[in-house]
């Protein structure tokens, strides 16, 4: 499964979203972030890492849970995964 669909509902990291759609917000400090690339491999198309950080190729997504894995798999727990709406923490857990 590639974790892309276009239809409606759907995932993938170039999904639109539209109003009233849960979307989260996906953040890396890059202070922290020693750019291992564990995000890029964990979340294919979701990261970047350039100029020595891991950068989200999109501040905003849908749910996704390859995003909550590389914010939990990050060493230095750089990524955030926030609701946008609320500011509630999804990832990684405290």
């Amino acid at each position: 499964m590639s974790g892309r669909d276009d239809g409606p509902g759907r995932t993938g990291p170039g999904a639109a979203l539209g109003p009233g759609e849960d979307v989260w917000r996906v953040r890396v400090d890059e202070k922290a972030c020693m750019a291992t690339g564990i995000c890029a491999g964990v979340a294919p198309g979701r990261f970047q890492v350039r100029d020595g950080a891991s950068h989200p190729t999109s501040e905003t997504a849908a749910p996704a849970p390859e995003l909550v894995d590389a914010a939990e798999s990050c060493p230095m727990e750089a990524i955030s995964v926030t609701h946008r709406a609320t500011g509630a923490r999804i990832a990684p857990e405290e």
